[in-house]
């Protein structure tokens, strides 16, 4: 029988960070067990496995099963660019949705501390003349002499774009993103760093791609993290305890680049997430002054700005004067990224869309901590992954 409303039983996430004495089935098969134990059940409950490991080889799934137990179920391997893990978590919850099960595991997992950047198109010549070579000959071939497909060049493109459009925002707004977040870090131990920055010290730090700095940028490492989700009916049948516990997923919405002209060379990461944020909130029943805190994907400071508009927590083109507010940090009006975010957190691919749904669940847990947002009640969680996939979960504190 199919189920209308799911709920997240237990979600667990490793600290983010280099772990040079574990692999990804380490890492994956520590956060789901964590997981399970969370919510107070075990692998033989689940009736779907949903994992992802992006830059793995494949098989992450039945990886896992071997560590954490093998009892027949479906093991989806997903990969979906850094949505990776808002996938997998999407793949439980149909499943649910169907009728085929009332409990699911989602897992993300990735190993990426010291692979550098990550890169777009490959260039196999470096002559002075180019030729035509390829599906994406057109594109690909000319990376790093009419453009770029490095992720720090695409969204530094994205957030001037912003700039020069609205006016109001400058090196320093950027440069204040990335303080912020990084003082909400220290507060979360789980994070990769957790230090704070002077905004000197941001801006005086090596230049990635104009206006982001090395601070500014999300930080490449290692980590899992996981989610148990449970159909509303079977909720009922469980303790009293875990009814508190469970988190309401209001809305699991999922969109793609829509065809643009001019998609075809740089990304549009704009369109996707507003067009997510838009079915997000009226699948929910909430709208953007509802929420009590947001874990957007701030793979870089530019991301994170022109996220407050496409996820309609202020006006259009206002995104400076929000940020200039206050608004943003943990004591304004709307908290972004009170974990710190990818640049103070860490961002394993496929493990980021799972962490910031724990993030979220935790404040409405009210199991937080020092960064806990009082009487948190509903919040939303944010992964953009370029190709393109956006992921938006819009989470409620349990009645019970």
């Amino acid at each position: 029988m199919a189920s209308d409303d799911i709920w997240i039983l237990g979600i667990n996430m490793t600290k983010f960070g280099k772990h040079a004495d574990k692999d990804t089935v380490d890492l994956a098969s520590r956060a789901a067990m964590a997981a399970l134990a969370d919510g107070g059940v075990t692998m033989r409950d689940m009736g779907v496995l949903a994992a992802g490991c992006l830059m793995g080889s494949g098989g992450i799934a039945q990886q896992i099963q071997k560590q954490i137990g093998q009892t027949g179920i479906p093991a989806y391997n997903v990969a979906n660019a850094c949505a990776t893990g808002a996938t997998a978590l999407r793949v439980a919850i149909m499943s649910i949705k169907a009728g085929e099960c009332d409990m699911g595991l989602a897992v993300g997992v990735e190993k990426l501390s010291g692979v550098g950047l990550l890169a777009g198109g490959s260039r196999k010549d470096d002559g002075k003349t180019w030729t035509r070579q390829g599906r994406y000959g057109a594109v690909a071939g000319v990376d790093g002499r009419i453009g770029t497909d490095t992720m720090p060049g695409v969204f530094a493109q994205v957030g001037m774009e912003y700039a020069h459009k609205y006016g109001g925002v400058d090196f320093d707004t950027f440069a204040k993103i990335s303080e912020k977040n990084h003082a909400h870090s220290t507060l979360n131990p789980l994070a990769a760093y957790s230090k704070r920055f002077t905004l000197d010290e941001i801006k005086n730090d090596m230049m990635i791609s104009y206006p982001n700095t090395r601070p500014m940028c999300s930080a490449n490492c290692d980590g899992g993290a996981a989610a148990v989700v449970v159909s509303d009916a079977k909720l009922k049948t469980l303790s009293l305890g875990q009814q508190r516990r469970a988190v309401k997923v209001s809305a699991s919405i999922l969109t793609s680049d829509p065809w643009q002209e001019a998609c075809q060379v740089l990304p549009d990461v704009n369109t996707l997430t507003r067009r997510a944020a838009e079915q997000a909130y009226a699948q929910a029943g909430v709208g953007p002054e509802d929420l009590d805190l947001v874990e957007l994907h701030d793979c870089f400071a530019t991301a994170e700005l022109v996220h407050y508009d496409n996820l309609m927590l202020c006006k259009p083109g206002e995104a400076g004067a929000f940020f200039d507010s206050g608004a943003t940090w943990r004591d304004g009006t709307t908290p972004v990224n009170v974990s710190g975010g990818l640049q103070s957190k860490g961002h394993p691919i496929a493990a980021t869309g799972i962490a910031n749904i724990w993030e979220v669940c935790h404040h409405l847990r009210g199991e937080a901590g020092d960064r806990q947002i009082e009487g948190a009640k509903v919040g939303l969680a944010h992964v953009i992954g370029l190709g393109s996939a956006c992921g938006i979960h819009i989470l409620e504190k349990s009645a019970a």
